[in-house]
């Protein structure tokens, strides 16, 4: 049975794990899922703006995915709003503003799943609850939010 791609969105802190020594394994697993055509990847201009002091490797590894896995999505007014709620919500205060736009974006195109290291403020069961109660009060679908660790295939192909 062929079943679709999920659709993820990777956060920074996804892309810097590649090359992290603690996030390395599962990270890279993820990667190769992605260029074996398991996974589409939502990328966004707040993950381009968050790499511009990070070294070259870390800036240019979605360079890597094929342009058919992948999916470049800006900024909008509507994801900042949606943002700007959770910090609104007292979700997260307004220092992880730019999580919320992560957060926001990966809701308003539909990811299956959002993908994160970020333990403190994105992958959080008490946060994730928080999104979801904002995202269903505005009208939108909840948001399904994972460490690679989580969404790695760990069966023998």
């Amino acid at each position: 049975m062929n079943k679709r791609p999920l659709l993820i969105y990777v956060d920074t802190s996804v892309i810097g794990g590649y090359f992290d020594i603690e996030f390395e394994k599962e990270t890279k697993n993820l990667f190769n899922s992605i260029l074996n055509g398991e996974y589409r990847v939502l990328y966004s201009s707040v993950t381009k703006d968050e790499l511009l002091e990070a070294p070259e490797q870390v800036r240019t590894l979605l360079d890597e995915v094929p342009a058919a896995f992948k999916k470049f999505i800006e900024l909008t007014k509507e994801a900042t709003e949606l943002g700007d709620a959770y910090i609104a919500e007292k979700v997260v205060g307004k220092t992880s503003r730019e999580d919320c736009f992560h957060i926001a974006l990966a809701t308003i195109h539909k990811a299956d799943i959002l993908v994160s290291w970020n333990f403190k403020h994105i992958v959080n069961v008490h946060k994730i609850r928080g999104y979801n109660s904002v995202n269903l009060k505005m009208g939108y679908p909840i948001i399904d939010i994972r460490s690679p660790k989580e969404i790695i295939d760990y069966e023998e192909k």
